[in-house]
């Protein structure tokens, strides 16, 4: 059985990880950057984009999602092992991206993982490190390149 603190843990991390696609979605990179601890790690090579730190992706983030003219970023829920103040999660994200291009509007999907260290913080519990594990994608335009901050 749960403990209290645990299922306070679990529902504190999972609301974490729906905050941190909504600042995503909606561009609000003040909200993105309070998902993360200070010295936290992100690493989006897997799709194209850089490793670093949460400056590095705000400025990716900000130059590569204005290509696209709509997208949602889908989780389940995370799959969590809390070890007192850390805690590790696995969470399936379903993430449709749009392009116009000069036929119309085109959409690919990129199934992912994320892979979460995370941290209990004076703030609460924030993501210390952030690794994208590719499982597919569906329509994928060849000639996508991310760009480079």
């Amino acid at each position: 059985m749960l403990s209290q603190q645990e299922i306070s843990d679990r529902l504190e991390i999972t609301d974490l990880l729906l905050r941190y696609s909504h600042a995503v979605d909606t561009k609000n990179w003040d909200a993105y950057r309070d998902v993360f601890t200070e010295d936290a790690v992100i690493d989006y090579t897997v799709f194209g984009g850089p490793r670093g730190s949460v400056d590095d992706q705000v400025a990716f983030l900000s130059a590569a999602m204005g290509t696209f003219s709509n997208f949602q970023h889908m989780i389940g829920p995370p799959l969590l092992e809390i070890d007192g103040d850390t805690a590790t999660g696995r969470t399936i994200c379903y993430n449709p991206m749009e392009l116009t291009g000069p036929n119309g509007p085109d959409v690919f999907v990129c199934g992912l993982w994320y892979v979460d260290k995370l941290r209990r913080t004076a703030d609460g519990w924030k993501i210390s490190e952030r690794v994208e594990e590719k499982s597919y994608t569906s329509n994928f335009p060849a000639d996508l390149t991310p760009p480079q901050t």
